[in-house]
This record gives C-alpha cells, structure tokens and sequence, in this order.
C-alpha cells in the first residue's frame, strides 16, 4: 500500500486513534467513523501492562497518561457477613498503571484530531470489498471509497457483523454478565476496593479519581449474553434477582442503581475467530480477539495491536495481505495466552468457567 492510501478506521475509543495515529504517520490518510455524538466520557479505569508502555512511548503520551494515575492502594476481601478476609495487591486490577478511561481517550483524539478525520455521529450501513478497494455507505453520510478498513469497535463490532459474519459466530459467552455504575462514596473508599464473592454473584466497589463517587460492579453468572439485547428495566430486574438475597451491601446498592444516571450492563464474553482479516477488511483490538474484562488485558491488546498492524502495512510494500498475516502470526499467540487468563479468573467474579 503507497503512501496516501485512504483508509478507514471504525471505533473511536483506544485502539482505533492509536491505529489512526501510527498510520498516519506512516502517510496514510485517516478517517475515524464513531457512532457517539462525541469522544465517549466515562466507563471503568483501564490498566496497562508489558510492552504496553512502550506503545504509550511511541505515541508521544506516556508521561500524560501517568499524570492520571489512580493509585489504587489494593482490595479488601469481604465474606459473607461482611468480615474482612483478606487483601489483594493494586497489581491484581489496576496493572502497572491504572488511568480512568476518560483520560486515555481524550489523550488520544486530542493527539490525532488535526491530522485525523473524525466522523462523530455516524456508523458503516454496508460494506462492498472490489479489485481497487472498499465501497463504504455510511447510515448518515455519503458514500465513500477507501482502500483499506479496519475494525476497532468493540466485542460488537459493526465491522465484524458486516465482513465476517453475525455475533453469535465470534462470541464466546464465560457464563457472567454484569450491571456497573457509581454512587455516592458513601464507605469513605480511598483509592481502594472492596470484592464480596458467594456463589455465582460478587460485588466488587472501588474508588479512584473522584473521591466523592464509589464505582459499583454486580456481576453474576448466567447462560447467554442475551440480556445485553433487553432494555434497562430487564437488565436490573436480572440484577435484582441475583442479589436481593444477599446480604452486607446489596440493598443499598440495589437502590442505587435504580436512580443511576450511568448504569451499564455486558456480559462477559470474549471473541474468538479463525482469521483477523478477510480481504481489505481486518479487525484489533475488542473486536477481533477481546479477552473478556476478566484477563484485565483490553487495553493492552488494543495498543500492542495497532502497533503490530502499523508496523506490518508499513513492511509489506503495499502488500496488505501479507501485513495482515504477519500481524496476525505475531499477535495471536500473546492474545491466545491472554484468552486463557480470561476464562480461568471469570470464577473470582461469579461466572461459571468454561473450556477455551
């Protein structure tokens, strides 16, 4: 692939602006199609490990993401009864380094924001692969051609669904699914947390950043991610059911989640496929091999990815088949070492394990 080649990025969160970044440099023109109105606010921290700096280092913005650090101090084990049981190391959750996930993405759209075209508000209708390159119609703008695209929008990749085929197919259900929110710190938490695990259900609190806001977590096993299709009522009537017995915590958290203003809910699956590409068409990061939350390992994957992808379109010469082949045959083995760490600490969280 020359120089100028047009190229198109789906997702906007980590992986994709890391992507957009490396490749421009490389000389590529960008453009970045997000469906959220803006740089998306909020979710849980994100926490890096290994070679994952060395990708931070490489985009310019290692020394701003530290400055963001949450500085977790560790985890109180609670029983039952609500008796501490134990403690866990900062390292178990939060890595290396430990950022609110709202910094990360900021810090990567304003790196990339002149040099990048960002299409807010908008997502890919159809995808039509020819000899010369990808027809994209978009479900607002108008059609566009690009000689590359890549997918870097999460575990429901739109991407995915069009070039690869329906959910059902990559998805591999580890038996949790999970509401998360924040509340008041109302348990005066200081950069620590808080994990009750009985049966198939554990709460796990902690706060970091805002030392007013407790983050709350309610996960519990199940058999399908077929809740992440129901709408909120049916999604904490599910949560409801599986703590409305139980003790220390859970009713006043019950409470608050019915008055929470960023009440999320996703089951905990990873994506599994034969292949990362398909002609033109590749995947990274969530979308094309997430781990599951439980490995802790998103974000790493997604900046070891870019990089990996970057660095192989650049080697190959306009060849970006054998980029995607050697992205892949580099990548794969650390995302399959990850996948297994994944599925062996979905129990910690009340999940059922299952078999890779």
């Amino acid at each position: 692939m020359t120089t100028n080649s047009k190229v198109l990025i789906s997702g906007a969160s980590v992986a994709g602006p890391a992507l957009a970044h490396l490749l421009h440099r490389g000389g590529y023109q960008v453009t970045v199609v997000e469906r959220a109105p803006a740089v998306r606010g909020g979710g849980y921290a994100v926490d890096f490990r290994g070679a994952a700096f060395e990708v931070l280092d490489e985009l310019g913005v290692l020394a701003e993401v530290r400055e963001h650090d949450t500085k977790m101090r560790g985890t109180t084990l609670i029983d039952e009864t609500g008796a501490e049981t134990g403690q866990l190391p900062a390292e178990a959750f939060a890595g290396e380094l430990e950022v609110p996930k709202s910094d990360l993405t900021r810090i990567l759209h304003r790196i990339t924001a002149d040099d990048i075209e960002y299409l807010f508000d908008d997502s890919i209708a159809t995808l039509t692969e020819h000899e010369e390159g990808v027809t994209v119609e978009f479900e607002r703008g108008a059609t566009r051609e690009f000689d590359l695209v890549f997918g870097a929008d999460g575990i429901y990749s739109r991407v995915r669904g069009l070039a690869f085929g329906p959910h059902e197919q990559a998805l591999h259900h580890l038996g949790l699914s999970g509401a998360g929110f924040t509340t008041d710190n109302y348990l005066g938490l200081d950069h620590q947390g808080m994990l009750q695990f009985a049966g198939n259900a554990a709460i796990y609190l902690f706060s970091a950043g805002d030392p007013r806001r407790l983050t709350v977590s309610l996960s519990f096993a199940t058999d399908s991610p077929a809740l992440d299709r129901c709408g909120r009522d049916a999604q904490q009537d599910a949560v409801r059911a599986a703590f409305t017995d139980r003790g220390w915590q859970a009713p006043r958290l019950l409470a608050a989640m019915t008055e929470a203003e960023d009440f999320y809910f996703a089951s905990t699956c990873q994506v599994q496929l034969d292949s990362w590409s398909k002609g033109r068409i590749a995947l990274l990061g969530d979308a094309g091999y997430c781990a599951a939350p439980t490995a802790g390992m998103g974000t790493s994957q997604a900046l070891l990815g870019a990089r990996s992808l970057a660095r192989h379109l650049s080697a190959a010469d306009g060849d970006h088949r054998a980029a995607f082949a050697a992205y892949e045959a580099e990548l794969r083995p650390y995302v399959t070492e990850n996948q297994i760490k994944g599925r062996e600490a979905v129990a910690m969280f009340g999940g059922r394990t299952t078999e890779g």
